[in-house]
């Protein structure tokens, strides 16, 4: 399978020659980000385009002075929500309706659902679970931009705090749970790009019960 010639090609990029991603590239792969499993379909986040340099410079020193902020096409952050509401579970439903139609009965049940699973919890516990659904985006765009040929740098080495408040997230309700930098790899200044790809073997990695 090619996919995973790329993904044996791909690796954690630490610097990037500031090449433009193509436009139908980037678009593929933010659309296989939104296309990504969320619980109940909820998406409980959303993902901040930054491809405007001089935000990117603001940005990097929030980032630990990683080059790659600064050398990427393209940064991608995903925000969690800051917690669930009962106004952004009743905007899912009516979305639900209105993508699907069904019967309003059946769709209320799911909405009270929704808000006895989700409604309790306390904005930590609600967006440590917002942002694990992050993750599963995170993957995705991962795969799909080594599927186009495009390095993508997965990052946790940044000051949320920094991030959110150069951004304004947090009056949207909305905290930085990771990002990745997607670009095009400087193969004159990466130390790795020309190492060995290290993985567990399989049989210390899988556990199959037949």
């Amino acid at each position: 399978m090619k996919i995973i010639e790329q993904l044996n090609w791909r690796y954690a990029t630490k610097a990037m020659d500031g090449r433009r991603i193509p436009e139908d590239k980037i678009g593929r792969i933010l659309e296989a980000a939104r296309l990504a499993p969320s619980s109940n379909g909820l998406q409980p986040f959303e993902i901040i385009v930054i491809s405007n340099q001089e935000l990117k410079e603001k940005i990097r020193p929030a980032a630990f002075d990683q080059q790659q902020i600064t050398g990427c096409s393209h940064l991608l952050v995903f925000a969690a929500w800051d917690q669930y509401t009962p106004g952004r579970i009743d905007a899912f439903i009516e979305h639900t309706a209105r993508e699907r139609g069904g019967d309003p009965e059946r769709l209320e049940r799911h909405r009270q659902s929704l808000l006895n699973n989700f409604g309790s919890m306390d904005k930590d516990r609600g967006y440590a679970h917002a942002a694990r659904q992050a993750y599963l985006s995170l993957g995705v765009t991962i795969v799909a931009a080594a599927a186009e040929g495009v390095d993508g740098t997965p990052m946790e080495g940044f000051d949320p705090v920094q991030l959110d408040e150069i951004l304004g997230l947090k009056q949207k309700g909305l905290r930085s749970a990771v990002i990745i930098a997607l670009g095009y790899r400087d193969t004159e200044k990466d130390w790795l790009v020309n190492l060995k790809k290290v993985r567990k073997h399989k049989d210390q990695f899988i556990t199959e019960l037949n």
